[in-house]
């Protein structure tokens, strides 16, 4: 029987074992962080702002990358209030930028990727990545390489926290590709 599922033009990320090889240790921490974290707060699917939240409490240099203490404070109250049920309204719904077609079963295979519990934001932020790491002759992507394809993303939930934390992204990403002497590339939607 043949799969009808259409392909994702974009290069899909890689099974979990495959995944793994590819991250820094600090990174596959990240991933580990926010793997628990959706699971704490009852979510289906990592997503994310679960990846933004693990990032800034896991890596100093994702820390560095923020326009000071102020800021970074600010976008650590917002993911929190997120994971304690206050705040931003995610709780139970899929994350979709756009960049991955929606599932029927948000349980399910995030569509090319076979990774199970990751939003198709999520999923493309990874992919994006680990594209921005190749590009450079990096064989592992690490967390600023992930921070920079998330904050591309204008319509997933970490760039929802972002702005109300008071982040500009486009800059940060900016900011982030300047101090690895790389343009940003497109990740999402």
């Amino acid at each position: 029987m043949q799969n009808r599922t259409p392909r994702i033009p974009q290069q899909p990320v890689p099974n979990r074992a495959e995944l793994d090889a590819r991250l820094t240790v600090e990174l596959a921490a990240v991933v580990t962080g926010a793997r628990r974290r959706a699971l704490r707060d009852g979510d289906r699917q990592i997503d994310t702002a679960h990846l933004l939240h693990s990032l800034i409490e896991s890596d100093p240099a994702v820390r560095a990358a923020f326009e000071g203490g102020p800021q970074l404070a600010r976008v650590l109250g917002y993911l929190v209030q997120r994971s304690i049920g206050y705040g931003l309204r995610w709780q139970g719904s899929v994350e979709d930028s756009g960049a991955v077609p929606v599932l029927p079963d948000p349980g399910s295979v995030v569509r090319g990727t076979g990774l199970e519990g990751w939003s198709p934001s999520a999923a493309s932020a990874m992919a994006g990545a680990l594209e921005r790491a190749e590009s450079r002759g990096d064989v592992r992507a690490g967390g600023l390489d992930l921070l920079a394809a998330l904050a591309t993303d204008h319509e997933c939930r970490a760039v929802e926290v972002l702005v109300r934390g008071g982040v500009d992204a486009d800059r940060l990403a900016a900011r982030v590709a300047d101090a690895a002497g790389q343009g940003v590339p497109e990740c999402g939607g």
